[in-house]
């Protein structure tokens, strides 16, 4: 079958979209119910449809005919008709209705057709203007909660999450280094910020060996993954703007600072251009201060903050390389992708010395939670592979946990004869989100109190550019996580980031506990520890602050102790 070079991601999003057309059109009700089966499934897919055969089509639950052709279809044309006649039926703006959190198909469809709204501009407009409680289904609560979701949408246009734009930034970067010219990335990037809103590099004109617009057109020629635009260049893949930006070297090294600092860093250390003295590090100790790398050049940064780092706090920063092991994963025992042993051993060939399993608890039924049977069953498998890596002189083990569930009283999933049974428990809050700060406090609280909590797993709930996290006091929160030894974990996936590096600065000065989790649903989210890491560093956490830089033997101690 010739492939159109579709991702598989791609592909599942078009079955997905095509259910909810269908739905909000009152298509047969089968049909739309086998096309939504069919997109929760295809998730779980590794292989490329493409190479996938007839015989295995019949194993994906949900994937009947109609889907299998749609499939075929798009990957030898790059779309599929049914879909095409749908999206032809359906304004612009009622698609992007659908896309807007708390809004399914009859609702939009509602909002369309009875009350002839078919933009978000002109919902959004509907919203403020309280038209939408006049609807059957709709109250006031209801309308709130839709216009705060189209104004986080506004609000995060524009940007990008940065482990989207990374290796684009990557393989640029490889090409300029293979170069014998000087040059720098600048702006958001530079400073390793979670989102940003364009990938923005310095070169020094005067050190190519060519004219800077055969440069350009060299750059250009170079990547497929670049795309001409009004202003410049996009990288196609994401439409994130793509800006060169030239200097002479007697000007460089000023306009690489000043363009790699945050301008409430430059206003914090009282910089201004005639304070320039030549390079970074003497303009900054002219300034009273001492080398800050461009990763902590945010206007949040003070003098006491590093002073409580001490000196040369550079090259205690955590590192990538000093992760030890790997914490808060999930496994096919919940919403997995990779077996227990799967993910164990993958962890042990990127050279971890340990694994935390923790799969989602039993009140989390939409993401399969263990029953207290299945919980158990799998603590089996764990001790049956810890024997064997003792039998083969291994120094790697699995540590048993889970995910639970905060309840909506602040009580953990399971009772206190299962718990005990665990090495490590990370408590999070995932139901009723939409809660007072006073809810949600009383929830955290209330669980980190609890002593068979060992983590408190993404504090606020956020999903970055997709989903604002429910209200916190920060501090409180920290504090408590300080008088009852339990650690904070800073979540590695891209889109939650969660705790915010913001709040990390009190809880570094607390001296609490940093767990980078990659909170990984398959072996390959093992790589996001890289993304949380550098999080980590915009804050310049020492080594000794995060939990899962300690080795076998002292995370071992270290969860005995506690229990």
């Amino acid at each position: 079958m010739e492939s159109r070079n579709l991702s598989n991601d791609s592909i599942v999003k078009a079955i997905g979209l095509y259910a909810k057309l269908a739905e909000l059109h009152e298509e047969n009700p089968f049909k739309v119910k086998a096309f939504n089966s069919a997109a929760f499934n295809l998730k779980k897919v590794r292989q490329p449809f493409c190479e996938l055969s007839d015989q295995q089509w019949k194993t994906i639950p949900g994937a009947g005919k109609s889907v299998v052709d749609s499939i075929k279809e798009m990957l030898e044309t790059g779309s599929f008709l049914a879909l095409n006649n749908l999206f032809a039926q359906t304004p612009e703006g009622v698609v992007a209705m659908l896309k807007i959190k708390g809004l399914g198909p009859k609702k939009v469809s509602l909002i369309w057709r009875d009350l002839g709204i078919d933009t978000v501009e002109l919902l959004f407009e509907a919203c403020r203007e309280n038209r939408l409680v006049e609807a059957k289904g709709f109250g006031v609560k209801t309308q709130q909660e839709i216009l705060k979701n189209i104004e986080f949408g506004f609000a995060s246009g524009g940007f990008w999450h940065y482990a989207k734009v990374w290796p684009y930034a990557e393989a640029v970067k490889e090409y300029l280094n293979e170069h014998n010219f000087r040059w720098t990335f600048l702006g958001d990037y530079s400073r390793q910020l979670e989102v940003v809103n364009s990938l923005e590099l310095l070169i020094d004109e005067q050190s190519l060996l060519i004219p800077w617009t055969a440069f350009i057109a060299e750059l250009r020629a170079s990547f497929d993954f670049i795309d001409d635009a009004e202003d410049g260049m996009v990288i196609a893949d994401t439409g994130t703007p793509l800006r060169f930006y030239s200097a002479v070297t007697s000007e460089f090294l000023r306009i690489k600072f000043e363009q790699t600092s945050s301008s409430g860093f430059l206003s914090t250390i009282n910089y201004s251009n005639e304070k320039w003295i030549g390079n970074e590090q003497e303009t900054l100790t002219n300034l009273g201060w001492p080398w800050v790398p461009a990763f902590m050049r945010e206007g949040e940064v003070s003098l006491d903050y590093l002073n409580h780092l001490g000196a040369d706090f550079t090259n205690r920063i955590i590192q990538v390389r000093d992760l030890r092991g790997c914490l808060h994963n999930h496994t096919t025992y919940s919403d997995g992708l990779n077996t227990l042993f799967e993910m164990a051993d993958y962890a042990q060939q990127l050279g971890l010395q340990y694994f935390g399993v923790c799969d989602h608890s039993q009140s989390a039924t939409y993401a399969n939670g263990l029953r207290e049977d299945q919980l158990l069953k799998q603590l089996d498998e764990i001790s049956m592979y810890n024997q064997r890596m003792i039998a083969e002189g291994k120094s790697f083990r699995i540590l048993s946990g889970i995910e639970s569930d905060i309840l909506g009283n602040g009580d953990l999933d399971y009772p206190d004869e299962i718990l005990e049974q665990l090495d490590l428990v990370v408590a999070s809050i995932h139901s009723n989100l939409s809660m007072t700060e006073e809810k949600s406090m009383s929830r955290l609280l209330s669980a980190i109190e609890n002593p068979y909590t060992t983590i408190l797993g993404h504090m606020t709930g956020r999903l970055l550019l997709l989903r604002q996290g429910y209200p916190v006091n920060h501090r409180k929160i920290i504090d408590a996580c300080v008088a009852n030894g339990v650690a904070i974990e800073l979540n590695a996936h891209p889109y939650r980031l969660d705790i915010d590096w913001r709040e990390l600065y009190y809880a570094v000065e607390k001296g609490v506990m940093i767990s980078i989790n990659p909170d990984a649903h398959q072996v390959e989210g093992f790589q996001d520890m890289y993304f949380g890491t550098l999080i980590a560093q915009k804050v310049g956490i020492p080594k000794k602050n995060v939990l899962n830089a300690m080795d076998l033997n002292e995370i071992t101690r270290y969860l005995r102790d506690r229990k």
